[in-house]
């Protein structure tokens, strides 16, 4: 079961909604059948539970792991109006360590280079090894070590839909939410610092 359209809007609408933000024409769906309705409506329980540490209310990123790796599991979802753009995404490799494209556990243990699951924060854009990259802050037990650990979002060669088709599935990161190059710009753009990430299996 999923959220419907009217129904999400009503929860929206009930105090978490803030200015439209209009979605870009990427990979757009509708919310009826993008995210599983139990994932979207955790992610909106983190949202209010880290109201006082999450400044930007209109956008939140949902990282479903249920789904196959080349499967478009990374959801900007606009909390204003329900439209949702989805985009591929690694899994660590401590998450997989067989390499099926299966997210088989998360970990939040330093030198894992596993996934962490629950609510992270986005914070300041850098460039490194990777590129253009943003930096996060896990805001629960299950990934309060996202930070030392050097959990970010950043860009990836190993992340496209030429290596899901051509493998059945991504490459792996080290616990990062690695993206493809294709997608990148666009996800930082639209999540930037002070929004919500929320990743866990639906």
């Amino acid at each position: 079961m999923v959220f419907t359209r009217r129904s999400f809007l009503a929860i929206a609408l009930a105090g978490l909604a803030t200015p439209v933000l209009r979605p870009a024409l990427a990979r757009p769906q509708g919310l009826d059948g993008a995210v599983p309705s139990g994932l979207v409506r955790r992610a909106l329980d983190a949202l209010e539970r880290h109201r006082d540490r999450i400044a930007c209310r209109d956008i939140i990123g949902i990282a479903d792991f249920s789904l196959p790796s080349r499967t478009p599991r990374f959801h900007l979802l606009s909390v204003a109006d329900g439209s949702v753009m989805s985009h591929l995404v690694a899994h660590g490799r401590g998450s997989d360590p067989a390499h099926t494209g299966w997210l088989e556990r998360f970990s939040n243990e330093p030198h894992s280079y596993a996934t962490s699951a629950g609510a992270y924060r986005t914070d300041g854009f850098y460039f490194g090894a990777h590129g253009h990259s943003m930096r996060l802050e896990g805001l629960d037990p299950s990934n309060n070590n996202a930070a030392p650990r050097e959990i970010v979002v950043h860009g990836a060669w190993y992340v496209s839909e030429q290596m899901a088709s051509a493998h059945g599935m991504l490459g792996r990161s080290e616990g990062c939410f690695a993206v493809a190059n294709s997608s990148l710009e666009e996800i930082l753009t639209r999540l930037g610092p002070g929004r919500l990430i929320y990743a866990d299996k639906a």
